[in-house]
């Protein structure tokens, strides 16, 4: 089936969009069949998974006596980590440190989330301020590289201040709401980066930068795939693969209980995730991550192809208000619109026209799947 010009995919929605998609002879693509091969039967939600999460459980229990927290989780506001934090608490008994992380791009919706979400819990928030002004200078910095995954400094501040939490308040077990259930596709490498790798980060900085970044958070991934684990001891886990996770019925789980409100999107708790996801990267690349994001649904028998299909039609932004988003953007960041619309008319980089570390993320990607500790992601 060819949609746009772009053969797709008679299984899910991914396409030619992605250009290392291949199709077999009954043109399913290679995302499906992974998860067919390397997921699926190894993926259990039902009195498997639960006795697992109960015996991980005991384990964080155990490993967090006599400390306040016995586990870490960063929350964005969004239905994962808003439903994770509220699954650790209520049904596993943990006593999680629940941080945030204000790259300054918080929607008020986000902000309303989290307040509704940790008070009815009874639970202590902690929140990270970054430096606008050098957020600010990274951002526009990857405005002007060209590069497609321009979220990364976001991104790569969350993920650093997760560890360092972990690391500042000793405590052995992060827990994420990274989950099969709705991201068994992951999104194309050429479309999103690495948010981890600090080479390409400084790099980018270095030649489109203007100020240093002093308080910036930066980690890097022998730091956080090397030594944190095996010499910290400090344990990534996912509780969300371990039970059943429906969307759509743990969206309205937390309206009924918590008074939540909906995002049009996933990740639209950020503004600048918002317009970056539904404007910037389809308009300006092609990249559409509602494909990966619909795919990943129809693959777990939450969404159908039909009803994926028919969503694609019609554009992720609002045409009603995207001047005003753009404006919004370029505001924040003290541009002028002109200039804004000037990145989106420069000529399309990859992380490959800049230094990174891809060489260190193919090895131990290798690794991680020998000893199957990792399956399925990008390619």
């Amino acid at each position: 089936m060819c949609e746009n010009n772009r053969q797709t995919c008679t299984n899910c929605v991914m396409d030619t969009s992605d250009s290392l998609i291949t199709f077999d002879e009954k043109g399913i693509c290679d995302h499906c069949r992974t998860f067919c091969k390397d997921i699926k039967p190894y993926w259990h939600t039902d009195d498997r998974g639960w006795g697992e999460i109960t015996k991980l459980t005991n384990y964080i229990k155990k490993a967090g006596e006599g400390n306040d927290f016995d586990c870490i989780i960063g929350m964005s506001g969004g239905t994962d980590s808003s439903y994770l934090v509220h699954l650790a608490k209520e049904k596993l008994g943990l006593r999680p440190l629940v941080f945030h992380v204000d790259a300054g791009w918080n929607s008020q919706q986000a902000v309303n989330n989290i307040e509704k979400i940790v008070d009815k819990l009874g639970l202590d928030l902690y929140t990270e301020v970054i430096n606008w002004e050098e957020m600010k200078d990274l951002q526009l910095s990857f405005f002007k590289s060209g590069v497609p995954h321009i979220d990364a400094p976001q991104d790569h501040a969350f993920f650093a201040m997760m560890y360092k939490f972990a690391e500042k308040y000793d405590v052995k077990y992060i827990l994420t709401g990274g989950n099969y259930s709705t991201e068994c596709i992951r999104n194309p490498l050429e479309w999103m980066y690495y948010q981890s790798d600090s080479i390409q980060l400084r790099d980018i900085h270095k030649k489109f930068g203007q100020r240093p970044l002093k308080s910036f958070p930066i980690t890097n991934i022998l730091w956080h795939k090397v030594y944190l684990p095996y010499i910290k001891k400090i344990k990534l886990i996912r509780p969300l693969d371990y039970l059943p996770y429906h969307k759509e019925e743990t969206t309205q789980f937390l309206v009924d209980n918590f008074g939540y409100q909906r995002y049009a999107q996933k990740h639209f708790e950020s503004r600048f995730t918002k317009f970056y996801e539904s404007f910037w990267l389809p308009v300006k690349f092609g990249y559409d991550t509602r494909r990966v994001q619909y795919s990943s649904l129809i693959l777990t028998g939450q969404m159908t192809r039909e009803d994926a299909v028919k969503k694609l039609k019609d554009p992720a932004f609002d045409e009603k208000t995207i001047k005003q988003d753009f404006e919004y953007i370029a505001t924040k960041l003290n541009i002028t619109v002109a200039e804004l619309q000037n990145y989106m008319d420069a000529p399309n980089k990859s992380y490959k026209d800049y230094k990174n570390q891809m060489w260190i993320y193919d090895i131990g990607a290798k690794v991680m799947r020998f000893f199957g500790l990792e399956r399925g992601g990008k390619r």
